[in-house]
């Protein structure tokens, strides 16, 4: 029978299909020539310890480096942060070449200063939301938000 059942782990987030469970994979990293690391190690423990598999690739990340890790890792999500404020470039096509590469249903968030100078955040929300991006962040959000739109998201795709 493939019934499959899915269950929320609060503390530590998982979902289960029949007697096997799985960790929410998470690719994250910093993209472009961007080597702002702080905010990276800060999202890394924050999604660790939320119960996540966090595949970290640092900072100055290729899109093709975040597609290939996020093949090779089977991941649910790929976590693309930016602060010196030409992530709106560097982000340009991920979607495609998530698709591309046999991805086509993960989950891609964006988040920090992602343009250069000062922006009405809706109006880059829907930038980054036409690129296909399923959530952006302003810079300054609580990475516990993200925590839970991921759970959120990750749970309503596997069902």
């Amino acid at each position: 029978m493939s019934l499959l059942l899915y269950r929320f782990y609060w503390g530590s987030f998982s979902y289960e299909g029949m007697n096997n469970v799985k960790k929410i994979t998470l690719v994250l990293g910093v993209i472009g020539a961007d080597v702002h690391a702080v905010g990276n190690k800060i999202l890394d423990y924050v999604f660790t310890q939320a119960g996540f598999n966090v595949v970290n690739l640092g900072v100055m990340v290729s899109q093709k480096e975040f597609v290939e890790a996020a093949v090779e890792a089977a991941a649910d999500v790929i976590a693309v942060s930016s602060l010196y404020g030409h992530g709106e470039i560097d982000c340009k096509g991920l979607r495609q070449k998530c698709d591309e590469a046999g991805l086509a249903g993960i989950k891609l968030y964006a988040g920090g200063n992602l343009v250069v100078g000062k922006q009405d955040f809706a109006e880059v929300e829907k930038r980054f939301l036409e690129m296909g991006f399923d959530r952006v962040y302003p810079p300054g959000t609580d990475p516990q938000l993200s925590v839970e739109h991921i759970k959120h998201d990750v749970h309503h795709q596997n069902l």
